[in-house]
């Protein structure tokens, strides 16, 4: 069967994470006239559809266990001149959902993708945290074993974007305390829980005090963390500078070298960091000047 409504293609869906109303006009219309839809669980599917006002159609499951071995038949599909359209239990597919190997294959064979914006628990906490929003990275669910998640935030301690994962209920107390640790106790969190839900809820405030709201109130549903990203490093002074300079020409580094050395590791400007190695590695070599050994001056910039 070849879909009236357009040639063959996969078509990625955002259904709503909470609330029907936020199923779009186009959404509904991909997915009434959809040849197949490939989703995580055909029951919730089906209620969807249901409650959406759309009729009955042939429903494909395709979830982590199952999502590999389906690709092949979906691509098939489209192949044929079919519309394929593709849903997870809630948001965007392929965001921390199925979907990613599936469009993997499709994109592999040359065949059209279509994506369908709409809700994203991702998006939507952020621009409702009141963190800074232009710049961020979303990390998705955090190991569960507490090591590993203990030393994935350690790597993520100096990260100055602001920082999105999604988390269960029963680890979240445990996940908000490696944070702290991790983070320091002050750093602003946002837990957004229930998004567009009846019982949506928003907690605010530092890291330490969220784990321990987390503990004390063992927040359920669905949960998304905000974390504001690391605060910049602190300059440092004159004199420090000056003293990594002197350093760093006395185990033998050239003027340009240095300035290189000490500016990516302290976030200096190179050009001011290069102006003041020519200045103390010529003062080394003049009568009472900074004894530097070993420093070269290269006369390059």
């Amino acid at each position: 069967m070849v879909n009236p409504s357009g040639p063959g293609a996969l078509v990625l869906v955002a259904t709503p994470i909470g609330n029907l109303g936020d199923l779009s006009a186009r959404a509904s219309q991909e997915l009434s006239t959809a040849d197949i839809i490939a989703c995580e669980d055909t029951r919730r599917t089906g209620r969807l559809l249901s409650l959406a006002g759309i009729g009955r159609r042939p429903l494909l499951r395709l979830d982590d266990h199952t999502e590999t071995a389906r690709a092949a038949e979906v691509v098939t599909r489209i192949e044929r001149g079919e519309r394929v359209v593709l849903v997870s239990d809630a948001g965007m597919p392929a965001i921390s959902d199925p979907g990613e190997r599936l469009v993997h294959a499709v994109a592999a064979a040359g065949l059209t993708i279509e994506v369908v914006p709409g809700p994203s628990a991702v998006v939507t906490a952020l621009a409702g945290s009141g963190l800074p929003t232009q710049r961020f990275c979303f990390e998705g669910f955090l190991p569960r074993r507490p090591g590993e998640r203990a030393s994935r935030l350690a790597v993520l301690a100096d990260e100055a974007r602001t920082m999105v994962f999604y988390e269960s209920p029963h680890r979240l107390a445990a996940t908000l305390a490696d944070l702290a640790t991790a983070f320091g106790v002050d750093r602003p969190v946002v837990v957004a829980r229930e998004l567009t839900k009846l019982h949506e809820q928003w907690w605010r405030g530092p890291a330490a005090a969220a784990a321990t709201w987390a503990s004390e109130e063992s927040p359920r549903g669905e949960l998304v963390i905000v974390v504001e990203g690391a605060p910049p490093a602190p300059q440092p002074t004159a004199g420090d500078l000056e003293a990594m300079v002197v350093a760093a020409l006395a185990r033998g580094g050239s003027v340009k070298e240095v300035a290189t050395e000490v500016a990516a590791g302290h976030g200096v400007s190179r050009r001011e960091v290069y102006a003041l190695a020519v200045r103390l590695a010529g003062a080394s070599r003049r009568p009472g000047g900074v004894p530097v050994e070993g420093g070269r001056d290269d006369g390059h910039h």
